[in-house]
């Protein structure tokens, strides 16, 4: 099981954990069926430890996983993939699934650039049933994939695997209820782990934990049989009232009334690592008709002890780790470790709180992902995890800032893509002055298209009452949250991407930065770049670079999308031939389109006279570099900014581009 083996991935050298005994020929479900029940045991130890060698060495989630490795087991004995469809709701917990469906020996390209994706993903393979990466879904994609079958009478089966923490998402609930109204065959499983990425908050969490134990149950259900005790010298009246009170009570307290509620036949709960248990459940379940919801009760990180204990530590690694002890391998020497974007915004708001009695913050179930945790600790009656409940975490916020107070909402990109219509019916059209730090923008690297903060400027410009901005350093934004803080007249979005800042030395203090107006960072001649957030520092390095060599690029940090700085977009028509719009975003509706929506109605003789003018008669030729409209897969940022042409060399590229069609002009003139 240790021993290694070294292939060549792309000219460079891997490291390829073996496969046990049984693992190794194990290429599909099919291979899975021939064992026999006995040593389904055997092949949960062998797929656990291949997780726990492949994640120490390459990274990627890692937790969840672990704590699934006996239910994905038994599902795939149970169940036949791909014609029946299992469903891993976000997705965190599908590696043993990928690896027992002839993914193994490509596995440790996982969330590398090219190689398999982290999450479930229908075109990567036929056994990936729905494609995943946010939660709360796989109950409704189940639902319509059941009601498919029945129309095609094909009568294969439909599961889906949903976490405690994604069972809290409003999502979950809707589904859960039109499937026991429709009545049809699906089988959903409730992998209970008391833990998503962060505690799981909110009274459905205190309500699983309950069931887990059935404390409640057994302390009513005693009492009851006490009380009927008490009764028999009362005669058969008494007694039937006694025992109609005792059926009474416990359908209220009895693990799975609330699902029964919602027309589910309900199971459980039961011990989620017991493979031989789960399989038997499985086979009772798959003749049992209608809804159904089975709790099983697992651990997350199972079997690999550091896991266990820091649950939220061990969610994801990106780093390798001694997979005995857990310690990490990394032995690059950092003299000073540059603070993450996400840091630097919960440090500021920290600072801002202290000075502002009336700030409050919130976020969707991402406390340590946002970095409101300091916020949390420090003012723990103003800082609000709110679950997974993204439409809730921005009306929340609205109706806290209704009361006069000023919410910092602090939420990823891709996630406040879930509240929009919030954003605009509780926010906008009420004016209400919150503010959105959005975390994630632009690619977020290994978790991939699901994750990317792309669409985030385009689905904003076009909301009236909301300012959005970028920083293009960490001192930027936290002047960027204080001016926020003071603003009460629309609502603010400032967006930063994940991963380190500059680590340039910030001061203490706080300045307030003008709304709408950006900053010359370098003048030049001929071509203008113009950015928005911390892309420009792609623009910084490629001017220096031409400077090196006596061409002189003109750079812009804009900081706004909306509302534009107009006087700088003016002195840019005015001087430039040719300007390039740089964002880490989607170039549809995005910054640059801002820019060439009014470059497109701009007149040059409104803004100056004709000897200002440089002989120039029309704005300048606009070229935009952003994502293309196409979805962005996974890899590192950089590889993915160098794949779509926004990076250094893409910047370099377009420049060079320009200024030999400018010569080639100039000569034919």
């Amino acid at each position: 099981m240790d021993s290694i083996n070294h292939t060549v991935n792309n000219e460079s050298l891997v490291s390829v954990p073996t496969a046990g005994p049984l693992l190794k020929n194990i290429q599909s479900p099919a291979d899975l069926k021939k064992l026999s029940p006995i040593q389904l045991r055997e092949v949960s130890d062998e797929l656990r430890q291949f997780i726990i060698d492949i994640v120490s060495v390459h990274g990627g989630h890692f937790g969840a996983s672990l704590g699934v490795v006996e239910l994905t087991v038994a599902l795939h004995y149970v169940y036949n993939s791909p014609n029946d469809s299992i469903i891993w709701d976000v997705g965190h917990q599908a590696y043993g699934h990928k690896i027992l469906t002839g993914r193994r020996d490509q596995f440790h390209t996982n969330r590398s650039y090219q190689g398999l994706s982290g999450f479930p993903k229908r075109s990567e393979s036929e056994h990936d049933a729905f494609g995943v990466g946010h939660s709360s879904t796989s109950i409704s994609a189940a639902l319509g994939m059941a009601v498919a079958n029945d129309l095609d009478g094909t009568g294969n089966k439909v599961v889906a695997v949903i976490g405690d923490g994604a069972m809290t998402g409003g999502q979950a609930f809707e589904a859960l209820n039109n499937a026991g109204f429709m009545n049809k065959d699906v089988l959903v499983i409730l992998n209970d782990n008391n833990m998503s990425i962060d505690p799981n908050v909110g009274a459905l969490n205190e309500y699983l934990a309950d069931l887990t134990s059935s404390k409640t149950f057994n302390r009513v259900r005693d009492e009851i049989y006490d009380l009927l005790g008490h009764f028999k010298a009362a005669g058969d009246t008494m007694r039937k009232i006694a025992s109609r009170l005792e059926s009474a009570i416990t359908a209220a307290v009895t693990p799975g009334s609330l699902f029964r509620s919602f027309g589910f036949k309900y199971y459980g709960p039961i011990d989620g690592h017991d493979v031989d248990g789960l399989r038997k459940t499985l086979e009772d379940l798959k003749n049992v008709k209608g809804p159904k919801l089975l709790h099983v009760v697992t651990v997350k990180g199972k079997g690999f002890a550091p896991a266990e204990r820091e649950q939220t530590k061990w969610h994801a690694q990106n780093s390798p780790f001694d997979k005995i002890t857990g310690k990490s391998l990394n032995t690059t020497l950092v003299k000073e470790k540059t603070p993450k974007y996400q840091d630097v915004f919960g440090e500021a708001l920290v600072q801002l709180a202290q000075k502002n009695e009336q700030i409050v913050s919130m976020t969707p179930a991402m406390p340590s992902g946002s970095s409101l945790l300091p916020m949390m600790h420090a003012f723990p009656d103003r800082a609000f995890d709110v679950g997974i409940a993204e439409q809730h975490a921005v009306t929340f916020a609205a109706g806290l800032s209704a009361k006069g107070k000023k919410a910092f909402c602090a939420i990823y990109s891709t996630f406040l893509q879930r509240g929009f219509d919030q954003l605009v019916h509780d926010v906008a059209i009420q004016k209400l002055p919150v503010v959105f730090c959005i975390d994630r923008a632009g690619v977020v690297g290994a978790d991939g298209p699901t994750h990317h903060g792309a669409y985030d400027i385009s689905y904003l410009r076009s909301i009236p009452n909301l300012i959005i901005s970028s920083p293009l350093n960490e001192q930027d934004l936290r002047d960027m949250m204080f001016t926020a803080s003071e603003y009460d007249e629309a609502a603010w979005a400032i967006r930063y991407p994940r991963g380190a800042s500059t680590g340039m030395s910030v001061r203490e203090h706080f300045e307030s930065m003008p709304i709408g107006k950006g900053k010359k960072i370098k003048d030049g001649e001929i071509v203008a770049i113009a950015t928005f957030g911390p892309i420009g520092k792609y623009a910084i390095e490629v001017c220096e670079a031409y400077a090196a060599e006596g061409i002189h690029i003109a750079h812009y940090d804009m900081r706004y999308a909306k509302p534009l700085d107009i006087q700088l977009l003016n002195e840019i028509a005015l001087k430039f031939d040719h300007v390039i719009t740089l964002e880490d975003a989607a170039t549809v509706g995005g910054f640059g389109s801002a820019v060439a929506e009014y470059y497109a109605t701009l007149d040059i003789d409104s803004i100056a006279d004709t000897s200002a003018r440089e002989n120039k008669n029309h704005p300048p030729r606009l070229h935009i570099m952003g994502l293309p409209d196409r979805i962005i897969e996974h890899g590192t940022q950089r590889e993915l900014h160098d794949e779509v042409g926004i990076g250094p060399d893409g910047l370099t590229k377009k420049i060079a581009s320009i200024l030999a069609h400018q010569k080639v002009s100039e000569f034919s003139a």
